[in-house]
């Protein structure tokens, strides 16, 4: 495994791609605020993770392909899009309340930029680290 590909970073890449899922899903249910029986999109991820993280305690790591692999793998967690058909929040049948999904879009891109920030630090330590080893 390298060292710009550990589990800190691949852990990193998987959030960040989930947020730009989630953006996705809540930017289409903002343009449909207004369609009929429009039911609102949510992004599951942060429950799998969390499930494939307590899989993880305990149990080996494989660091070769022909180990027999154990425990689901970081490389394994999809965020995944599910309708929310649970609420209607009209008589139309829609159920996308602008109020949440605003807040649900600014809480993603805060959620994005401090991702960002800490790929950019692991990056920049991993940075230091070859320059002033060099010397």
């Amino acid at each position: 495994m390298s060292t710009i590909n550990d589990r800190t970073m691949q852990l990193i890449n998987k959030a960040l791609n989930a947020a730009v899922c989630r953006n996705e899903a809540i930017s289409n249910n903002i343009a449909n605020v207004n369609t009929r029986n429009y039911k609102a999109n949510r992004v599951l991820f942060e429950e799998e993770l969390k499930n494939a993280m307590d899989g993880l305690k305990g149990k080996l790591h494989t660091t070769h392909s022909k180990h027999i692999n154990i425990s689901k793998s970081i490389e394994d967690i999809t965020p995944k899009v599910v309708k929310d058909t649970t609420t209607s929040m009209r008589l139309d049948g829609n159920n996308v309340d602008i109020d949440i999904e605003n807040a649900n879009l600014a809480a993603n891109q805060l959620l994005y930029n401090a991702l960002i920030q800490q790929a950019s630090k692991k990056i920049s330590v991993l940075r230091h680290v070859i320059s002033e080893g060099s010397r």
